[in-house]
């Protein structure tokens, strides 16, 4: 049995003296105690060296790839072809299969050859003759690092800890920069308040401050590269009749040290920021156009490089840096967040409140196919996420114009409204309501009405009769139909025959009501001129006592 090889100063290939030690897998360790215990179970039949390490890392990245590379054809070819009988070990079942199949030789693979790799590779120094110790190990380590970039693909252009440590400054340097801007307005506010109401840009009030000094200097001052002439005007103003202490030079001139150290950080983060820019559209140019560069150097601050972003599916990107705020949601079984840092995105934010949701987990979806292209992709342009953008803002253009579509039909086809037609009936007027002329008594209408009815052949309709005052006795309301028909029962018969009773009897006891009211009245009327005659006695009297 041949022993396939691999080391980072070339191809070996041993030749198994012993295949009966195979066997013993446990105890097979032992037998590679010493070089002098390994030169008797496998011998170095065959070392191909690699000329340079170039060669070596075309060979190593084959070999991840599963793939045979030139040098090991050569070897092969040249070596084991001799021997085809024997069986060829190996330490990759993929490569055994390519060797099968293009050089048509059995490959054997299995738990004993891996143990005896790992025994040989432990004396690989006093099995391979002819390298020195110090060479192999440099040969390893420049391999070693060879490989790991062609892993990494590395790129100076492509390394996102730049991004990542960009990002962290940027925002450090915002916090400094107010707490800086505030020392400096309250510091300065005790000498001359009225500046920090006038003038509101924080870095032009720096920059006044530094130039001003003591507020006995304004009026001399020429502020015009720093503000417009109407704040200039109104600066003069206000540090003659300010209201402010009186400092010394001192204090002023810590004062203007401070506003220089504003002055300096916010052009720093300019510069900053400008490079963040770069960096972004070099790394991520089509997550930069979707999201913008800082809210995507936020995400990938956030999950730690661009290789982890694009691992995360579109709804983690959608709630990335909500997490607090989604696990006490699922902690109180309330309503999960709709967005986390995506939610500063230019198309989130000009959304409506009612939008925002449906356009952030559009958005996170584009944007996490953006990543994945830009993290994997071969390609630097940012075709894509324009491309995605302009969709992103159509479908936000829809939403506003609430153009939605049928969910039925063609989808394509916008849902018809149907055609609003004001249907309003027509009411004539009524010119009775306008006569002031009494109208005729009751008895009087029921009388003509009745003689229409039999005029027109109709059955006369009886009126319900209602008593002025109310009495004690209930009054039944009166059926429509006089006459019953024949088939009508008994029963029926007398609850009318008692309604027309009823009716007769009201009739009778409506003229007593109206004598009894009259008598009232004129019991009253007498009762009253009694009194006026006894008042008038009464006057007479005291008169005439006089």
């Amino acid at each position: 049995m041949l022993v396939l090889f691999e080391t980072a100063a070339g191809y070996a290939i041993f030749k198994v003296l012993d295949e009966s030690k195979l066997q013993q897998v446990d105890s097979l360790y032992k037998e590679f105690d010493t070089p002098e215990k390994a030169n008797k179970i496998v011998k170095l039949k065959h070392f191909e060296k690699f000329q340079d390490t170039t060669e070596a890392l075309a060979a190593a990245t084959a070999l991840v790839e599963g793939k045979i590379g030139k040098s090991l054809k050569k070897v092969l070819k040249k070596v084991v072809a001799k021997e085809a009988h024997e069986q060829l070990a190996i330490s990759d079942v993929k490569l055994g299969g390519v060797i099968k199949e293009k050089l048509d030789l059995s490959c054997v693979h299995s738990p004993a050859i891996a143990e005896l790799m790992r025994c040989i590779r432990s004396q690989m120094e006093g099995l391979i003759t002819g390298l020195p110790p110090k060479e192999i190990s440099a040969m390893s380590l420049g391999l070693a690092h060879s490989l790991s970039r062609y892993k990494l693909k590395f790129s100076p252009d492509k390394v996102d800890t730049m991004i990542v440590q960009a990002i962290s400054l940027l925002d450090d340097l915002d916090k400094e920069l107010n707490n800086y801007i505030m020392r400096c307005r309250e510091w300065y506010g005790w000498h001359f308040p009225e500046l920090g109401k006038v003038v509101t840009d924080n870095l032009a009030y720096c920059k006044a401050v530094r130039k001003i000094g003591d507020r006995t200097n304004v009026a001399t001052t020429d502020l015009s590269e720093i503000l417009p002439e109407e704040i200039e005007a109104e600066v003069k103003l206000a540090a003659e009749i300010s209201m402010g202490t009186e400092v010394s030079e001192q204090d002023i001139g810590n004062i203007s040290h401070l506003c220089d150290q504003v002055i300096e950080i916010s052009d720093y983060r300019t510069q900053l920021y400008d490079y963040l820019k770069n960096r972004m559209m070099a790394i991520a140019p089509n997550l930069t156009v979707m999201v913008g560069e800082l809210v995507g150097a936020r995400l990938i601050s956030h999950a730690g490089s661009l290789l982890n972003l694009a691992k995360h599916p579109a709804s983690t990107v959608q709630i990335l840096g909500a997490e607090k705020a989604l696990f006490r949601a699922l902690k109180t079984r309330k309503d999960t967040p709709k967005y986390g840092l995506i939610y500063h995105a230019s198309l989130v934010g000009q959304t409506a409140a009612k939008n925002k949701g449906k356009i952030s987990r559009m958005l996170a979806a584009k944007s996490a196919l953006a990543i994945r292209y830009d993290a994997l992709g071969e390609d630097t342009n940012a075709e894509m996420g324009v491309e995605n953008r302009a969709k992103l803002e159509a479908r936000l253009r829809q939403l506003e114009e609430k153009g939605i579509r049928r969910i039925s039909g063609t989808g394509k086809a916008m849902a018809k409204a149907d055609k609003y037609q004001h249907k309003s009936e027509v009411k004539i007027y009524d010119p009775s309501g306008d006569s002031t002329i009494p109208s005729t008594s009751k008895k009087r209408k029921f009388e003509e009405v009745k003689e229409e009815e039999e005029e027109a052949g109709e059955e006369p309709v009886t009126p319900v009769v209602k008593s002025k005052k109310p009495k004690k006795e209930p009054v039944a309301e009166v059926e429509e139909e006089e006459e019953a028909p024949a088939e009508e029962t008994p029963k029926k018969k007398k609850k009318k025959k008692k309604d027309k009773k009823a009716e007769a009897e009201a009739e009778e006891e409506q003229p007593k009501a109206e004598e009894a009211e009259e008598m009232e009245v004129a019991a009253t009327e007498s009762s009253e001129k009694k009194k006026k005659k006894k008042k008038k006695k009464v006057k007479e009297e005291e008169e005439g006592d006089e």
